[in-house]
């Protein structure tokens, strides 16, 4: 549920964001000048040719690389005014990250892999909602397994239950369909959308899958490390 005082402010701000990094054959532009908001409870999809910048783009709106210039706002913080350790304090509050390649720990069975963010957040509750939203992705069975007993399909619905426990107001994913067959991916895709309905998340997803991108509210595309729309 968004509030009207959280929707009277951008979920996301970026002004003037670049990233530059140093090549054999000099400084190499990765992101340049990027603008742009992202209102409450809105889905957003960043597209773009492999090596076009949109990777980079989310790992600096969710704090996990620094920029050259510019800056990042979530929920009203400027988080690189933040240090290291209050930007994953933030993040931890507020953040929700889906991964292409799932990032499960693979000694924790799929249960631990979703209590992990309700245990470092102190909630006594961690197994009975870690629980709750295994089933909620249709894994009832399947609390006690490790990763590496699980299909594809099954660690990314692991990896969103694990994502979505905390409920975030902002949820970040990075080709979360990306490692999976076409079939497993639309399930995957049909079950984020539907549980970012329920939570009201405010959703910016990096995809190459024009079918994804189209079901998001906006569209932004990036080339060549510009924003083009």
């Amino acid at each position: 549920m968004v509030t009207d005082e959280a929707a009277s402010k951008p979920a996301i701000r970026v002004s003037g964001l670049s990233k530059k990094v140093a090549d054999a054959s000099g400084e190499l532009t990765i992101l340049q000048n990027i603008d742009f908001t992202v209102q409450p409870a809105e889905t957003l999809a960043l597209v773009g040719a492999s090596g076009s910048g949109k990777s980079t783009l989310l790992g600096l709106l969710a704090g996990l690389d620094t920029p050259s210039s510019g800056t990042v706002e979530l929920d009203g913080t400027d988080i690189f005014a933040l240090d290291e350790d209050g930007r994953a304090a933030f993040r931890k509050a507020k953040l929700g990250f889906v991964f292409q390649s799932f990032q499960l720990l693979g000694h924790l069975n799929a249960l631990e892999n979703v209590m992990l963010p309700l245990e470092l957040r102190g909630d006594t509750a961690a197994r009975e909602k870690a629980a709750e939203m295994l089933g909620r992705v249709g894994l009832s069975s399947r609390l006690k397994h490790y990763p590496k007993y699980l299909s594809g399909g099954e660690q990314q619905r692991v990896a969103l239950a694990r994502a979505f426990v905390t409920q975030p107001p902002l949820l970040f994913a990075d080709e979360p369909t990306g490692s999976l067959d076409a079939a497993t991916g639309e399930s995957v895709i049909q079950l984020m959308f539907e549980l970012n309905r329920e939570r009201g998340s405010t959703l910016v997803l990096v995809t190459h899958d024009p079918a994804m991108a189209a079901r998001c509210g906006r569209t932004l595309t990036i080339a060549g490390g510009r924003l083009l729309s």
